[in-house]
């Protein structure tokens, strides 16, 4: 039978159910796996998506028609019948299944096996062919367990405190400074303060009831106020800015799974890096790969080649698939 799903110049789409997938150009319908900028995009007549992840959506796209949907829930499109799974990425990331007959087929989006206290947990979807992110498919990255990397960040902030300097943490505005902020707050009561284009996030997560540490916005303070001792959370397009000034001398990192390269620390310029990432790393990709079952694998975002190549060479049906977008874009500066 044809392919559920095709890649058109808009990108993934399901001609049976008449809806694009995470599109890259305004469509009549489009099912979206999560808020960051390389999968939803402006212009399209409506939305689906899962309902936790609205308040989010609408911070993107504004007051357009976006529907939410339960995890879970069936819905008829044309011949098709459609739901979102948790995918575990940022809150209200999804999996889109998609059912026709006997075939089903799973778009991904972007996917993590760790747990974060700041979305739901990701749920293996049983399916004949499986879209996969491949941002990480590569064998040398792989996850430490987020209580050591945790215990390190907080070490290294502390000792920057103890030496009057302000610790500078780069991550992404959407999901891993939440994330992080949920970590810090399951160990410790302290204030973080963070960059506008983080607290401009923050109160979709709180809406949703995630338990993030106390935050305190750095346009709040007075300018040449001291930020000795402080926790700061910034988007990565901040660093090497004029915001960055307002912190004298201060200690940088990045978080981020790329981290796990040191060179890319070293070509970057942060003085630490911590490894954490919001993507599945090689172990969970292919032990994700197996517990759905699929028949065959579409590789897109990242390493699609390299992972496609692997999966062939282990006997099973893969293939790279086009994305115009390889992974989160830069969120613009925000005067903070």
């Amino acid at each position: 039978m044809p392919d559920l799903i095709t890649l058109t110049p808009e990108g993934l789409f399901c001609p049976l159910g008449g809806f694009h997938i995470d599109p890259w150009r305004p469509v009549g319908r489009a099912l979206i796996t999560h808020g960051h900028s390389d999968h939803a995009r402006s212009g399209s007549q409506q939305y689906h998506a899962a309902r936790s992840g609205v308040g989010l959506l609408r911070k993107r796209l504004g007051e357009v028609p976006i529907h939410g949907h339960r995890f879970g829930e069936r819905l008829d499109f044309g011949e098709v019948t459609v739901s979102f799974h948790p995918a575990g990425h940022v809150l209200g990331s999804a999996q889109i299944r998609v059912e026709h007959g006997r075939e089903v087929w799973v778009a991904s989006g972007d996917y993590k096996r760790d747990p974060d206290p700041s979305c739901e947990p990701f749920e293996v979807v049983p399916c004949d062919v499986f879209i996969t992110e491949a941002t990480f498919a590569l064998p040398v990255y792989r996850w430490d367990p987020v209580d050591r990397v945790m215990a390190e960040l907080l070490a290294w902030w502390d000792t920057n405190a103890a030496a009057g300097r302000a610790s500078v943490l780069f991550c992404y505005a959407l999901g891993k400074a939440q994330r992080v902020l949920a970590e810090v707050g399951r160990r410790r009561g302290r204030e973080v303060c963070v960059h506008g284009a983080v607290e401009a996030l923050l109160d979709a997560y709180r809406a949703a009831d995630v338990a993030l540490a106390p935050t305190r916005p750095v346009a709040a303070e007075a300018r040449g106020a001291s930020f000795a001792g402080a926790l700061v959370i910034a988007p990565p397009s901040a660093f090497g800015s004029p915001w960055l000034r307002r912190f004298g001398d201060a200690a940088t990192a990045f978080a981020s799974g790329w981290m796990r390269v040191r060179g890319h620390r070293r070509r970057r310029g942060f003085d630490q890096g911590f490894v954490i990432s919001d993507h599945v790393d090689w172990p969970g990709l292919l032990q994700t790969i197996r517990e759905t079952g699929a028949r065959r694998v579409l590789a897109t975002h990242g390493y699609s080649d390299a992972l496609a190549r692997y999966l062939r060479e282990t006997g099973l049906a893969a293939a790279p698939l086009e994305t115009r977008f390889e992974g989160e874009e830069e969120e613009a500066p925000a005067d903070a």
